[in-house]
C-alpha cells in the first residue's frame, strides 16, 4: 500500500489578517496546506492556530530580499502563490506627497511582489497546480486625487502579473490578478490614515455592504479550483454600491430577499 501524495502547498504574503487569512481558511478548506508570512508573528500564529494543524505561520519581510529567501528555503513544495503583502499609506496630493511613504508602498507592493515571485518559481515550475495570484486593487486600474502614491505601486503589481503572464507562455504556470475595490477589512484605512480611526471610517460611511475580506477571498478560492488550463487573466471585484472608482453610492440600496 503505498503513502497518499502530500497536500498541495499555498504560500501567502500578508497571511495573519484581512484577505490574506481569508484566502488562507479558504484555500485549506480545499485541501491545500497554507503558509502564512508577514512581518508580525501575533497575527500569524492567532490565524494558524484558527485553521488547525493544515496551517503553519512564517516571518518574513517581502521588501528583504533576504528574509524571502530564508521563508522560502523552509518549503519542500509550493503549488499556489498568493502574493497579498502590501498595503497604502497617506492621501496627500502629490505636491505633498510624503516620499518615504511612497517608497514604503512600492517596496511592499512591487519590489515584494517580484522578490516572492523570483523566490518560488523554480518551486511552482515542478508543480501541476502552479498558480501565482496577485492581489492588486482597482487603485492600478483608475487615477484618483490623493492616491497617486498607492495608484503608483498597485499599477506597479499588475504590471508584474501582467509582464510574467506573456513571458511564462507555453508553461503550465498561471498567472492571475484580482483588483479589488472598496474592501473593508480591520486595519488597511486605519494604516492608511496613520492610526486615524475618524477619517479610516469616512472611507466607508454610509456605503451599504462593502466588501469584506472573504469576499475577495472566494474569489482566489473560484480562480485557483479552476481546471489548469484555464487562467484568468484579471478580475476586477467590487461591492454593488461601487459602481467605479470615483461612483460610490453612500446610503440604502434595496436589496430583494425573495
Amino acid at each position: 500500500m503505498t503513502d497518499p501524495s502530500p497536500p498541495p502547498i499555498a504560500l501567502i504574503t500578508g497571511g495573519g489578517t484581512g484577505i490574506g487569512a481569508a484566502s488562507a481558511r479558504r484555500l485549506a478548506a480545499m485541501g491545500f496546506d497554507v503558509v502564512l508570512t508577514g512581518r508580525r508573528i501575533e497575527p500569524l500564529m492567532a490565524t494558524a492556530a484558527s485553521i488547525g494543524a493544515q496551517a503553519r505561520a512564517r516571518v518574513m519581510d517581502v521588501a528583504d530580499a533576504e528574509s524571502v529567501e530564508a521563508g522560502v528555503a523552509t518549503l519542500e513544495r509550493c503549488d499556489v502563490l498568493v502574493n497579498n503583502a502590501g498595503g497604502a499609506l497617506g492621501s496627500q496630493p502629490v505636491e505633498q506627497g510624503d516620499v518615504e511613504q511612497w517608497r514604503a508602498m512600492f517596496e511592499s507592493n512591487v519590489i515584494g511582489t517580484l522578490q516572492v515571485i523570483k523566490a518560488t518559481l523554480p518551486l511552482l515550475h515542478r508543480s501541476p497546480r502552479a498558480t501565482i495570484v496577485d492581489i492588486s486593487s482597482t487603485a492600478g486600474q483608475i487615477v484618483y486625487e490623493g492616491g497617486a502614491g498607492y495608484v503608483v505601486a498597485k499599477h506597479g503589481t499588475s504590471v508584474i502579473s501582467e509582464t510574467l503572464r506573456l513571458e511564462l507562455a507555453g508553461t503550465h504556470i498561471r498567472v492571475v490578478d484580482i483588483r479589488p475595490g472598496m474592501v473593508h477589512t480591520e486595519g488597511f484605512a486605519l494604516t492608511r490614515f496613520g492610526g486615524d480611526q475618524v477619517a479610516a471610517d469616512k472611507v466607508y460611511a454610509g456605503v451599504d455592504r462593502p466588501l469584506v475580506a472573504d469576499d475577495v477571498a472566494a474569489c482566489v478560492e473560484f480562480v485557483v479550483g479552476l481546471p489548469q488550463h484555464v487562467n484568468i487573466d484579471a478580475l476586477t471585484v467590487r461591492p454593488v454600491a461601487q459602481a467605479a472608482q470615483h461612483k460610490v453610492h453612500r446610503g440604502p440600496i434595496d436589496w430583494q430577499t425573495s
